[in-house]
């Protein structure tokens, strides 16, 4: 194999064994779903709505609440004048030149011809009616007889964000801050059986995958760092017996992410929409005291630009409610990847925004924006993002003593420090009784503290010097240099490290791990750590099988064979 990988040429790799393998990355805003072969998957809102006959307003999300206490709104207030101060503008009690003029105005004529790009237009709302034709056949009846337009039974991705909160649906989000949304609301079966129609609906719709070709295509699952083993399981069970592939396997996040840009050893930071996670990567292998989870990423920048403009009185009287009309998210999505931005000085646009009223035409608003650059600062000052509180999951929800990724850590390398040989319980501060513990600290304590974990001070300086950012995040403009400057203060003076470098990403940030997932896939010939779905059925994973899964240092090697060649 070793020969044939010097000797293949890549496209020619990828196409023959890439065309049957579909990669599944799985967030708690977006999953990314694609076959190994293409240059980049699908990228979908991770959310269903599903129509109900119960009366009331239905379409909210499940398990969740925001509530900020007098207490989180006095450190949000201090920890905005700490940025502002570092970024050299007006503190919150200030004005500034551009932000005192509090210029809102509605502009009337909305179907006028516009001249306005991408990121001016308005979200339509979803059409929630089945085709005329299909509504012909299954006509809907009411009351005095009269004949109405059938609803959809189920709605996905953005289109479930773009309907209306006056239409009879229920919006869910089965992952939520990196777990599976379990709840007193939201049973655990309630959370397998939205995940299996949102991914059964990509592989119809998007994939063109039907399920009786299902037999012949094979699934990686590239996981969060966040998840348990018991929700790894869940996946497995959704991706075997569910949606019937032949066979699967599961990947790290941070590992596929190495493999995606082409290196061996990083300090990997995923920043997503709703978690950060942290951990750093020694030749292909995760070293697992290294991981760090932040509760906070993209969603939170999105609300505290809304806090920040409503405290300047620079956004218009409207109703905008990110949690009860979804489509307002999109909304301030698109603000945030528009206009935010870490530099210097005021940063400041006039900027469209649009109200979404119960199913009436978008009404545009013109408006300046101002403060830009201090929302993603929140990176490095999480009192900034106060996050939505949601019920936990139920205590029992993580009981499981197997760890579904333990040969990483178990296996000898032959030397090299870390934690090599160690059980992966024994190197987290938590109990397998317990979820993985997330710390409220910023991006760089916890990238330097990571790195710190690591052990050897050669190791350290490499890992400080190969820093990769990834996620949706991390096309925030300014943001690498953002990185360098405040890890490199947060270095203790007692350590000798002088410098921090944060490496290039080869692609879309947003992809990374996915496409680190497909080589990985490509790359695995002998398939030695996956399972078919007859075993799973019949047997699941025992424990001390040979057949558990973990991350072959044996297909590593052959991947970075590819690379390098």
């Amino acid at each position: 194999w070793q020969d044939y990988l010097k000797s293949v040429v890549p496209s020619q790799l990828v196409s023959e064994r890439g065309s049957n393998l579909v990669i599944i990355n799985p967030g708690s805003a977006n999953v990314r779903i694609g076959l190994a072969k293409q240059d980049t998957p699908f990228n979908v809102p991770h959310c269903i709505a599903r129509h109900t006959t119960k009366t009331g307003k239905s379409n909210q999300m499940i398990s969740t609440q925001v509530t900020t206490t007098s207490q989180q709104q006095v450190d949000r207030e201090r920890a905005f004048n700490t940025t502002a101060s570092l970024l050299k503008i007006p503190y919150l009690d200030e004005s500034s030149s551009f932000g005192s003029r509090k210029t809102v105005a509605r502009i009337d004529g909305y179907h006028q011809p516009s001249t306005n790009t991408k990121k001016d237009t308005a979200f339509p709302w979803t059409n929630v009616f089945e085709d005329e034709n299909e509504a012909r056949a299954a006509p809907d009846v009411t009351d005095s007889g009269e004949s109405k337009r059938k609803y959809r039974n189920m709605i996905f991705g953005e289109e479930a964000m773009r309907i209306s909160p006056k239409e009879p649906y229920t919006i869910h989000r089965p992952i939520r801050r990196g777990h599976f949304n379990v709840s007193p609301q939201y049973s655990a079966q309630q959370v397998c059986e939205d995940l299996v129609a949102i991914w059964d609906w990509v592989l119809l719709d998007k994939l063109e995958i039907a399920h009786s070709e299902r037999n012949k295509y094979s699934a990686v699952l590239v996981v969060p760092g966040t998840f348990d083993s018991r929700e790894i399981k869940e996946l497995l069970t959704i991706v075997l017996r569910d949606l019937c592939f032949s066979s699967a396997v599961v990947h790290q996040e941070g590992l596929s992410t190495i493999f995606g840009n082409g290196l061996s050893t990083a300090c990997i930071v995923n920043m997503g929409a709703q978690t950060s996670t942290v951990v750093c990567i020694e030749d292909g292998v995760s070293l697992p005291n290294t991981e760090k989870i932040l509760p906070f990423g993209g969603d939170d920048i999105c609300r505290c630009l809304l806090w920040i403009q409503r405290h300047y009185q620079n956004w218009p009287q409207l109703r905008t409610d990110v949690l009860a009309k979804p489509i307002d998210m999109l909304m301030l999505n698109r603000l945030k990847e528009s206009y935010c931005e870490i530099r210097e000085g005021e940063v400041e646009t006039a900027a469209t925004v649009y109200s979404y009223e119960d199913g009436m035409p978008a009404v545009a608003h013109k408006t300046n924006l101002t403060s830009l650059n201090v929302p993603p600062m929140g990176l490095f000052y999480p009192n900034l993002l106060v996050p939505e509180l949601f019920p936990q999951p139920p205590r029992t929800w993580f009981q499981d003593h197997e760890n579904m990724l333990e040969e990483t850590w178990n296996m000898d390398f032959g030397g090299g420090g870390g934690n090599m040989g160690l059980p992966v319980w024994d190197s987290f501060a938590v109990s397998p009784l317990n979820p993985k513990k997330e710390e409220k600290i910023g991006l760089a304590e916890a990238i330097t503290s990571s790195i710190l974990s690591a052990g050897r001070i050669d190791l350290q300086r490499k890992l400080f010097s190969s820093i990769q950012l990834v996620g949706g995040v991390g096309l925030t403009k300014g943001l690498v240099s953002a990185v360098e400057e405040r890890v490199l203060h947060a270095i203790p003076p007692t350590e000798a490290i002088d410098t921090v470098e944060v490496l290039p990403s080869r692609m879309d940030p947003t992809f990374v791990s996915w496409k680190g997932g497909a080589i990985l896939g490509i790359l695995d010939f002998g398939r030695e750590a996956w399972i078919h779905r007859n075993e799973w059925m019949e047997n699941g994973i025992r424990v001390g099988s040979a057949k558990k899964y973990r991350d072959s240092y044996y297909i590593q090697a052959q991947a970075f064979c590819f690379i390098n060649s």
